[in-house]
């Protein structure tokens, strides 16, 4: 999983560093020579609709979504296995209501044959499809780590609940963030 979430940053990164490029050019040639290649901005709308979804399976893997953790270790080991259970079965089923929305949109870009309302015309299938498929990575990420917790829970081992899916504190944050830094 963590390999899958560290493809996604660079793809989403370099993705990024492309559009960049594109919109300097753009904007350069539109000074200088007065030309626009036009759909810069379509452009940019497609990257981040993609790369925020790819997003959300990286925060998943990396366990950066935000939660409000404040009476979380408050509480005992037990309750905070369950709270963290319940947290990524959450998660899960978003993950599955939002397969099952972007779904009802691909279908009605299918049967409009829907394009984009720009210079480009770009059927809309293709960027949709790609911010689909980033969706369902987010997806099946979700239900797999759901399976993973709720077979430990079955099992008994709420220690390996709370210590695959806890919430990170600021001292496991700063830790990652050090280890990050001598690997540099």
């Amino acid at each position: 999983m963590e390999y899958l979430a560290q493809l996604a940053s660079r793809l989403f990164g370099i993705a990024l560093v492309a559009l960049s490029a594109f919109v300097s050019i753009e904007t350069l040639a539109r000074k200088l020579f007065n030309f626009s290649f036009e759909g810069a901005d379509e452009l940019g709308g497609y990257v981040l609709a993609v790369g925020s979804s790819l997003a959300f399976a990286v925060a998943l893997v990396d366990r950066a979504h935000i939660r409000i953790d404040v009476l979380h270790a408050r509480f005992p080991a037990r309750l905070q296995a369950v709270m963290d259970w319940i947290s990524i079965v959450s998660i899960a089923l978003f993950g599955l209501f939002i397969l099952y929305v972007g779904r009802i949109v691909i279908l009605d870009t299918l049967s409009y044959g829907s394009t984009a309302p720009t210079p480009w015309a770009t059927p809309l299938i293709y960027p949709q499809a790609a911010w689909y498929g980033a969706l369902g990575l987010f997806a099946i990420s979700a239900i797999w780590l759901a399976g993973k917790a709720t077979g430990l829970v079955l099992t008994g081992r709420l220690d390996k609940v709370s210590e695959a899916f806890h919430p990170k504190g600021a001292i496991e944050e700063l830790e990652e963030e050090m280890s990050d830094l001598e690997r540099r």
